[in-house]
Formats: C-alpha cells, structure tokens, sequence
C-alpha cells in the first residue's frame, strides 16, 4: 500500500466514511484511533463510505498510545496548522504515515510538541480560514503523496 492515513479521535462519521473511500480508492490503509465521536456502525459512517467499507483496510486502536506502540518504527507525517513546513514539503514515501487529528481541535498538543520536525500544515490563503474540513485535508494531502510517489 502506498500511503497509511491515520485518524486519531475522528469525531464526525460522514468524514470518517468519505475517507474510508478515498483511502479505497488511493490504495491506501485506513488506521482509526480511539475514542471516536461516533459508533463504528454508525449509519451516517456507512452511508458515506457506502459498500465500500467490505473492502477497505481498516485499523483500530485503542488509543493513541496503543497506535504508537503498534507503528513505531514507521516513517510518519503529522498534519496540524500549527506547523511551519507546507504538506508539498512532506518527504514522501512508500507505507508514509500520515497523521491528522480529530476535527474540533486537530492533533493533541503533546505530539504536535513531540513530533515538531515532522509537522506539516496545508497553507491557507485567507485570514478568515482556521482550517479545512478533515475529508478535504486528507484528500489534499494523499493525492499530492501519490504524485510524488509515483
């Protein structure tokens, strides 16, 4: 698989869904860290990552240590607005990990702090953006990886 995408906390299901498909359709593995906002048979998660979801490969975590402990010796990615390299900056790589936080409030400052040198943002062009939606932010950054990987 080309790229990981990892979502830890995801608190809306229909962004949760949307990129189960986009990681689908990226060749991408899909790796969710707990607690979620949502039930994982939540209707709206399905109905956004339609009859997709059967052939996704997913990944659950208990927590975010849990995740960590099971992927520390992997290449990773953080995406945050509170980094100063641009996401076109991102080393990538085959099996990269790319991490975003939930949608209320992004990554925990404990690894934004911990991980500074491997923080990425997507610039944003007006002062009137704190960020973009979680589905788009991945979409953007998965298919600028695979440009570069391919």
């Amino acid at each position: 698989m080309p790229l990981n995408i990892v979502l830890i906390e995801p608190e809306i299901p229909n962004n949760t869904g949307n990129i189960g498909r986009l990681a689908l359709a990226s060749g991408s593995n899909l790796h969710l860290v707990k607690p979620f906002g949502f039930q994982i048979d939540d209707s709206r998660l399905k109905r956004a990552g339609l009859d997709y979801w059967q052939h996704l490969n997913v990944f659950y975590y208990d927590n975010i240590d849990d995740f960590f402990f099971k992927n520390k010796d992997q290449a990773m990615a953080f995406l945050s607005s509170h980094g100063s390299k641009n996401h076109w900056d991102i080393p990538f790589q085959n099996d990269l990990f790319l991490i975003f936080g939930k949608e209320s409030v992004g990554l925990p400052k404990s690894i934004i702090k911990k991980h500074k040198q491997h923080l990425y943002k997507i610039p944003l062009f007006s002062k009137h953006v704190r960020s973009l939606n979680l589905a788009n932010a991945v979409g953007i950054v998965v298919y600028e990886g695979l440009k570069s990987i391919s």
